[in-house]
């Protein structure tokens, strides 16, 4: 039940960052006031917040690593799904939001990250 549990919690994440690069280059496309910075805006918005993403590493905050990883996902994902929504694509914004939320519950509750807190907890009671 937990791997069927981790395969579709993984498909929900490429969903998601799938939607997080979709919905930031539907906005820079939508932002732009001419042809060429809509293809500026278009590809430069999901390589600057991967970028952003991939450029700073929490591994080395000890035990705030964990919780400020989820906080940076958290607000990335959730800043191209205001994109999104700002676009006029309310359904989609408010979707990919809460794909994201999901997806983040889903993480912690299967134990991916053992080393945040709210897992440790988890862990501990179901030795008892």
């Amino acid at each position: 039940m937990i791997s069927k549990l981790k395969t579709v919690n993984l498909a929900l994440r490429g969903i998601m960052e799938t939607g997080i690069v979709a919905g930031l280059a539907y906005w820079g496309f939508h932002a732009g006031q001419n042809t060429a910075m809509r293809i500026f805006l278009c590809i430069g918005a999901p390589l600057l917040v991967f970028g952003f993403w991939g450029f700073y590493d929490f591994h080395n905050f000890g035990k705030w690593s964990e919780l400020l990883r989820l906080i940076q996902e958290l607000i990335l994902s959730f800043l191209a799904a205001i994109a999104l929504y700002a676009t006029g694509n309310h359904f989609l914004g408010w979707t990919l939001g809460a794909l994201s939320f999901i997806h983040h519950i889903f993480v912690y509750l299967l134990a991916y990250r053992n080393d945040f807190f709210f897992c440790r907890l988890i862990i501990s009671a179901n030795k008892h």
